[in-house]
């Protein structure tokens, strides 16, 4: 059997592998393309660029403040930023200041914010106002002594960015109230405006970084088997090979038709997820520029952003292509720029693929990855003029093999639990020991919870998944975590989360509900799970049963519950 079977079908030129070693840490990467494209663009917001060049003197002005703080040499600083200008600065900044990025959902509720910040350790944050009032709720709770606040129209410039901020706080009305309690003595806290950080930073020169490949550069959060979010421990090696890995595999599809440093990307999905935090990354690899989205659930205003300029690479999940197509102005845009539609972070659905390909006349292309390996896993050549139903070919330095419980390797053909190995392969998670050794086998496979086939062609295909896990819109949701809240939920005796298909998001949550109390309604418990989850953790359903299916030693079967709803 062919080891690698999948290499004979890599596009012309895609090499083999990729070689991290060619830079001596993320930070290395990034100044050097700082400096190799200083007068190119880098971003777009609200219509207001920003240079590779103002990147480069604003993430120095934000590091060399974040290393006047005082911080440890390993210092964890989470950032709680939307797709706006400020997000680029505050990690290109940490980065560059020695320090490790902690990336945090904004719509996070103030119970996952406190498991996240106390779990990384994290002593810093950097966070937009309007999400301080969730911040304000942990803060004393949490290991935080620095704050750095921003305001929407920080980066946007003079009168305008001020106007931005003025509009949102005061006549959108989308900055609730919120007081940072600043403590005394040891614990004494320190808020500072992101602007005056700049100026600070402006005013001190930054340290040169002293980190290698083997450094720690991303604590990335995912979905957690115990009920916890767990932090991927992604190194300056993983994302540097990750970024390598995509530019290597993308550029097939702009050579001859597009330069890489005047590739056009879109940036719809939220940044704090590795999907599109990779993309960020291969962007600043490639020299290219983004358009930045804020709310992309906003379609109209998010299809106004499309038809402004030519754009080359549009990356999204099932849910935002479906979105986009139910959009009577999009179906009018020019997509003749169009050379990659990549799709991710959840199965592609074929529907929706024939209709993207019908309305846009470009081939949708799905990838497979994950917040454990930099979001890089398999992919489609991204020359295909056709949806493939697959996950495609292993990318340029990676080997996937399908095993079984045991850890054996099962031939061609044969579905067993999909296993990745790869520079792109997180070190483990943060803390966690024995998850970290459950999560690989012995001859050093990541195992992903998929359940999959690998043909003699070498492209992989999805069948189930090993673990409970659901994906909603891209996101892992894990059933434990559900059960935990909704369980502490006043009238509820015992609850059941399992995901239902779902043709706009992939799937949906739907609660099994045993209740302790007859008059508990299903009004109550959606309203129990706003206050306590984020969006897309919240069930759609609630079904209330008198008991729920069981093995003999009383755990609940919940294949049972998808199978025989």
């Amino acid at each position: 059997m062919d080891a690698a079977p999948w290499l004979k079908n890599y596009p012309p030129n895609v090499p083999h592998e990729v070689h991290p070693e060619q830079y001596r840490s993320l930070v290395h990467l990034l100044e050097d393309s700082f400096t190799q494209h200083a007068e190119r663009p880098f971003s777009v917001c609200m219509d207001r660029w920003m240079s590779y060049g103002e990147l480069n003197q604003l993430s120095n002005q934000m590091g060399a403040w974040l290393q006047s703080l005082g911080l440890e040499p390993d210092a964890r600083v989470a950032i709680m930023l939307p797709n706006i200008p400020q997000f680029a600065v505050s990690m290109a900044g940490v980065l560059r200041a020695g320090f490790t990025c902690v990336n945090v959902n904004p719509l996070y509720t103030a119970r996952e914010l406190e498991h996240q910040l106390k779990d990384s350790g994290a002593t810093a944050i950097i966070i937009l106002e309007n999400f301080a009032h969730t911040l304000a709720d942990v803060l004393e709770r949490t290991s935080i002594r620095h704050i750095c606040l921003s305001a929407m129209g920080d980066q946007l410039g003079g009168a305008f960015g001020s106007w931005i901020t003025f509009a949102v706080r005061n006549l959108a009305k989308m900055v609730p109230a919120f007081d940072l309690p600043l403590g005394s003595g040891p614990s004494s806290r320190q808020v500072t405006p992101f602007k005056q950080a700049l100026a600070q930073g402006a005013q001190r020169t930054l340290k040169p970084s002293t980190a290698t490949l083997d450094s720690v550069a991303f604590l990335q959060y995912t979905g957690g088997t115990t009920g916890l979010s767990k932090g991927a421990v992604l190194t300056h090696r993983n994302i540097v090979a990750a970024a390598l890995q995509a530019h290597a595999w993308f550029t097939p599809a702009l050579d001859g038709k597009v330069k890489g440093n005047e590739t056009h990307i879109i940036a719809a999905l939220p940044l704090y997820h590795i999907f599109a935090l990779t993309v960020c990354l291969f962007a600043m690899r490639l020299g290219a520029s983004l358009s930045l989205v804020p709310n992309p659930r906003d379609i109209p205003k998010f299809v106004k952003v499309l038809g402004k300029r030519p754009y080359h690479i549009l990356p999204a999940v099932n849910t935002l292509f479906n979105a986009l197509l139910n959009n009577a102005q999009f179906r009018q845009l020019d997509f003749s720029q169009l050379r990659i539609s990549q799709a991710g972070g959840m199965a592609a659905s074929e529907g929706t693929a024939r209709q993207w390909q019908q309305v846009t006349g470009s081939a949708m292309i799905e990838g497979w990855g994950m917040s454990e390996t930099c979001a890089i896993g398999t992919n489609n050549p991204v020359t295909n003029d056709h949806f493939s139903a697959t996950i495609g070919l292993p990318l340029p330095g990676i080997s996937v093999a399908i095993k079984d419980d045991e850890g054996n390797s099962l031939p061609i053909g044969e579905s067993g639990e999909l296993c990745i190995k790869g520079p792109n392969v997180m070190r483990g998670y943060y803390n966690q020991p024995v998850e970290t050794t459950k999560a690989f086998t012995a001859d050093g496979y990541m195992r992903t919870g998929d359940i999959g086939v690998l043909d003699d062609e070498g492209y992989t295909r999805i069948i189930d998944r090993k673990k409970d896990m659901m994906v909603v819109s891209g996101f892992n949701v894990y059933p434990n975590e559900l059960e935990n809240v909704i369980s502490l939920c006043p009238g509820v005796l015992e609850c059941a989360a399992v995901g239902v298909k779902d043709e706009h998001q992939g799937e949906s949550i739907k609660v099994y509900v045993v209740r302790s109390d007859p008059s508990l309604t299903e009004d109550r418990v959606m309203r129990y799970c706003q206050e306590q989850l984020t969006g897309y953790k919240r069930p759609r359903f609630i079904e209330f049963r008198d008991e729920l299916p069981k093995t003999n030693v009383g755990k609940i079967l919940r294949r049972e519950l998808r199978d025989k709803p």
